[in-house]
């Protein structure tokens, strides 16, 4: 037989039979007292007994009455904690979120940024993916990856682009090479050396094709890389010359390298956060991005030791 009691009654029992007092019951309860007399009498009727035997002065339990208490206790806590547990959720304090980005911010930048949020949302879990810029938007648009970290994408109906910090692109080069002795490079520098260039399905090559487009810079690249840290390797073997972005140069091994800043024009690709437009976010996830985009308004992505030199 399924017997429906509601937690109000389950309460207002459990208070009665703690306290030995249907005054005291009532007042912990913030409810008059003939108020919780019909919530007992109800949950009574309910189960077909009585629950407790009472006179003007002493109230106790009967055999069901005990019989119930643990039972009306385990529920209410049970009830308790699993609101607890939503409180938490619909707060952004608790849940799991899953992360797409770039190789390069995912080595050099997102890392530090998790381990700061750990901090605000210790309970919020998390799942990290790495993908190139244009699988990374598939991800994001399948709901495979709750958001991504990359490039900024061309303007589509379909994704939301929030802009978190730029990226400045600098000349690679070998240590022992005269370039590196400049403070400033301009962009014809590739035009006057071997130049190792990007795979054209990466996020580099097409802000790098576009700044030597408008500089009026003619290069035709003596190697095509297919990696950041196989480009790195190339340059560090003196195949040439390149340019990347500083977060990129967390991928490389940099011990025979250094970078020059590049000048007329500087340029920087611009990194953010991208969602699915129409597609609601978990209150963690939105918790988590508002976290991150106000990091970097307080710390730029880390440079290693050879930017500073």
């Amino acid at each position: 037989m399924r017997t429906n009691l509601t937690l109000q009654q389950l309460e207002a029992f459990e208070k009665v039979a703690s306290t030995g007092s249907f005054r005291a019951a009532a007042q912990a309860l913030f409810v008059s007292q003939p108020a919780l007399s019909r919530t007992v009498r109800m949950t009574e009727e309910v189960l077909a007994t009585r629950l407790f035997d009472r006179d003007t002065r002493h109230v106790e339990l009967t055999p069901a009455g005990h019989e119930l208490l643990p039972i009306a206790r385990r529920i209410l806590m049970e009830f308790d904690g699993a609101f607890s547990e939503l409180s938490q959720f619909l707060d952004g304090r608790k849940g799991h979120v899953t992360i797409a980005a770039i190789p390069s911010v995912g080595v050099a930048w997102l890392p530090r940024a998790i381990a700061a949020l750990r901090k605000k949302i210790p309970d919020v879990s998390f799942t990290l993916a790495e993908a190139p810029a244009e699988p990374l938007l598939d991800l994001v648009e399948r709901g495979d990856a709750d958001f991504g970290i990359t490039v900024e994408p061309p303007r589509d109906a379909s994704l939301r682009y929030t802009h978190l910090f730029d990226d400045p692109f600098v000349l690679l080069c070998r240590r022992d090479d005269p370039l590196a002795r400049l403070k400033a490079a301009p962009w014809s520098v590739f035009a006057k050396h071997p130049f190792i260039a990007s795979s054209s399905q990466g996020s580099i090559r097409p802000i790098i094709d576009a700044a030597l487009l408008r500089r009026g810079v003619n290069v035709a690249p003596a190697f095509q890389y297919p990696s950041v840290a196989v480009g790195g390797a190339m340059v560090s073997e003196g195949l040439g010359i390149t340019a990347m972005p500083t977060l990129a140069l967390h991928l490389i091994a940099l011990d025979r390298l250094t970078m020059v800043p590049l000048q007329r024009p500087s340029l920087h690709r611009r990194i953010g956060i991208v969602t699915r437009a129409g597609r609601s976010l978990s209150p963690a996830c939105s918790a988590m991005i508002q976290h991150l985009v106000q990091l970097p308004k307080r710390s730029r992505p880390p440079l290693s030791r050879h930017e500073q030199q």
